[in-house]
């Protein structure tokens, strides 16, 4: 028999609605399997027990006088550590920011508030969000819950990895290059990177600012579109938050007529040939269902990945220059103020983070702007026209999320330029700020799971949940989450 950690969210929303449990008891289920796998995977920086238990006691009497009825009532969930949370320590996986605590929310924690979910806790993430295996945290790695000796994909492996081995029902990560996607992948459940602008970046402390995005991490595709539903919203305190008004989500139709396309850049000899079998599969399984699938060229696929890390590298020596010891965080002791500055941030910030603002600021400084940042700018720009001409032909986007399942721990960190390659199939999202889905699609020969990528033009997040449900329902892969 399922335990009720294991249920999706809107299984334990319906229970908790019906009576059948309470949100307190939803809550004290994941509590415990928190004390049973936490040590071995280390996904949460800060657990908030009492402060949840107080959320419970208080949104089941809103539950029974009938002020909260949504999907997402009573659920236990989890935030990624750069999202900030009143009251509740927030470090971005940094020892510069080891004992902040914000005076406000973020805009998506308040949506998720008002929806009547339970915030448990704060999850283990890359430093900054610079990262793609959860191992540069200042606490330490985040395990995977299939294997533990693995990588649980990063920069929001805390959260993947949460949702996976049961910890919490649903949590939000951010993806920058595919932060919320690949530990998805990695750890076998759903992840979504939504259109830039439709959920606010307002207490998102910033990476690269043009193409950071909240995203959720959820048990399966249903999940998913409940939390996007509730924390996509209209933020004025947020510059770049989109007006548009959004269409009520529609994902029960199917895909009869859609017209998918494979890059066949993107089945090279370099990918694991389980995942680009795991593509041609979720192929057959689409057109079985009465979709069109074609492959085709797209072209400047390995031109993203250095437009994105240049692009990405100066936005961040720009916005961690506000990390000075004088304000917040962190102030180390020197005989000057230059002095300070110096040791705070060598002491605060890690190898990763220092790479990446020297790479940041070498593309910006005099001399080398136009050969590399302004390059990388016209790159992007041409990036996001070829993938405008293939949206042109086509509804959805199909192909894989990583070049390989999770790799064992420590591969990747001792070669920065591996882990930056690992990054290829996910960064022209952000680089175009359109949506992509990463749904699990089977496991490879070890027992690790593989997920495949959707993607879609501007705002057809439907499509993703559309196509990404069809592939779920073919395709049962997980039935007890990292058990």
């Amino acid at each position: 028999m399922m335990e009720l950690v294991d249920m999706t969210a809107l299984a334990c929303t319906e229970k908790i609605r019906k009576g059948e449990i309470s949100a307190m008891e939803a809550l004290e289920a994941v509590l415990s399997r928190i004390r049973a796998r936490e040590d071995a995977l280390h996904a949460f920086l800060t657990l908030d027990e009492e402060g949840a238990r107080r959320q419970a006691e208080a949104i089941q009497k809103k539950i029974k006088s009938g002020e909260l009825t949504g999907p997402l009532v009573g659920v236990p969930f989890a935030v990624k550590d750069n999202i900030c949370t009143k009251g509740i320590r927030t470090t971005a996986g940094s020892r510069i920011l080891e004992n902040f605590v914000p005076a406000y929310d973020a805009t998506a924690m308040e949506n998720l508030r008002k929806a009547g979910a339970v915030l448990i806790g704060k999850t283990n993430m890359d430093e900054f969000a610079m990262g793609n295996t959860s191992e540069t945290s200042f606490a330490g790695a985040v395990r995977n819950p299939w294997q533990e000796d693995r990588s649980a994909g990063g920069s929001s492996g805390g959260s993947a990895a949460a949702v996976a081995a049961g910890e919490c029902f649903a949590a939000l990560g951010s993806d920058t290059g595919g932060s919320v996607r690949q530990p998805a992948s990695h750890c076998g459940v759903v992840g979504l990177k939504p259109t830039y602008g439709t959920v606010s970046r307002y207490g998102l402390i910033a990476y690269a600012s043009s193409m950071d995005q909240i995203g959720p991490i959820t048990k399966d595709v249903r999940d998913c579109a409940a939390v996007y539903d509730a924390i996509a919203s209209h933020d004025p305190k947020d510059a770049t938050s989109n007006t548009r008004k959004r269409d009520a989500l529609s994902y029960a139709e199917g895909v009869e007529g859609l017209r998918v396309g494979i890059p066949s850049e993107f089945l090279s000899e370099s990918l694991q040939p389980e995942i680009a079998q795991a593509v041609r599969t979720a192929a057959d399984q689409l057109k079985a269902a009465g979709a069109t699938v074609e492959e085709f060229d797209l072209g400047l696929c390995n031109a993203a990945l250095p437009a994105y890390y240049t692009i990405a590298c100066a936005e961040a020596s720009s916005n961690l220059e506000r990390y000075d010891g004088m304000k917040y965080g962190l102030r180390a002791s020197g005989e000057s103020l230059s002095e300070v500055y110096r040791q705070t941030r060598s002491q605060g910030f890690g190898a990763e983070v220092r790479r990446r603002i020297l790479l940041g600021t070498f593309a910006l400084s005099e001399g080398f702007y136009e050969q590399y940042y302004l390059k990388a700018l016209k790159l992007r720009r041409l990036v996001r026209d070829n993938y405008d001409r293939a949206f042109g032909r086509f509804d959805v986007i199909l192909g894989p999320v990583a070049p390989e399942t999770a790799p064992r721990l420590g591969g990747q960190t001792e070669d920065p330029v591996r882990a930056y390659l690992a990054d290829i199939y996910t960064v022209a999202a952000n680089l175009t700020g359109y949506p992509a889905i990463s749904v699990p699609f089977g496991r490879d020969g070890q027992g690790l799971p593989v997920g495949i990528q959707l993607s879609a033009a501007a705002f057809r997040e439907d499509l993703l949940f559309r196509a990404g449900l069809v592939l779920e329902e073919n395709h049962k892969v997980v039935e007890h989450y990292g058990k």
